[in-house]
């Protein structure tokens, strides 16, 4: 099977070869209906590892666990917020598509919403994070969002404390840390494969309610 048969329209969904859905077999298959969106839509992220469904099993459960577990208790619209802000710093315009229509969608305002992605926008290339509609509670766990993305190895323990002070616990410093560093994966699989965003459903995610529910609504 040639790269130009598995496409979306007239565009390669990636550099790589994919297996679309009507055409998997066996595990995959399996996998492809457990994440599976509307008229069995899968997003191209996760058809990028179609080719070795360990690797799409392992993507999902990481990013399930990371991003929409119901024992999180940092707000969802702010973990998507964190994803958001470090896909514009690694300029993976996929992700920040796809998690800025969640974050509009949980936000449920989208005139914040829009000052929110403006506000990180003009902060991704290195500059201060400013913006009236976010607290500095939420700002300093996108600071350190963004310092873990740029330059991880400058995190100190007192970055840490910064985050207590301002009133994040331990569990949910750790739900920051495990949400940026997911993205930071997630935006390298895209990017180095050149995922695209053709044919893509914007804003789909699975619940929290069950761990093992992975369909994308």
């Amino acid at each position: 099977m040639s790269h130009a048969e598995l496409t979306v329209g007239s565009l390669p969904i990636t550099f790589i070869k994919t297996i679309p859905p009507e055409a998997a077999q066996g595990r995959l298959k399996t996998i492809y209906q457990r994440i599976k969106g509307p008229d069995g839509a899968v997003d191209n992220i996760l058809k990028a590892h179609s080719l070795r469904p360990a690797s799409l099993e392992g993507h999902m459960a990481l990013y399930k666990n990371a991003l929409h577990h119901s024992a999180n208790q940092t707000p969802k619209w702010l973990l998507e917020t964190v994803g958001v802000y470090v896909s514009l710093i690694n300029a993976c315009n996929y992700c920040v598509e796809h998690h800025f229509a969640g974050l509009r969608r949980l936000l449920g305002d989208d005139e914040k919403a829009d000052a929110i992605k403006a506000a990180l926008a003009a902060a991704a290339s290195g500059g201060a994070l400013a913006s009236p509609v976010l607290s500095e509670k939420e700002i300093a766990a996108l600071d350190y969002a963004a310092q873990l993305t740029r330059a991880p190895g400058k995190i100190a323990e007192s970055d840490i404390e910064r985050l207590r002070q301002v009133g994040w616990d331990d569990g949910e410093i750790l739900e920051i840390n495990q949400v940026a560093a997911y993205f930071a994966y997630a935006n390298r699989t895209v990017l180095g494969l050149g995922v695209t965003i053709e044919g893509d459903i914007l804003g789909l995610s699975p619940g929290a309610d069950d761990s093992d529910d992975w369909g994308h609504r």
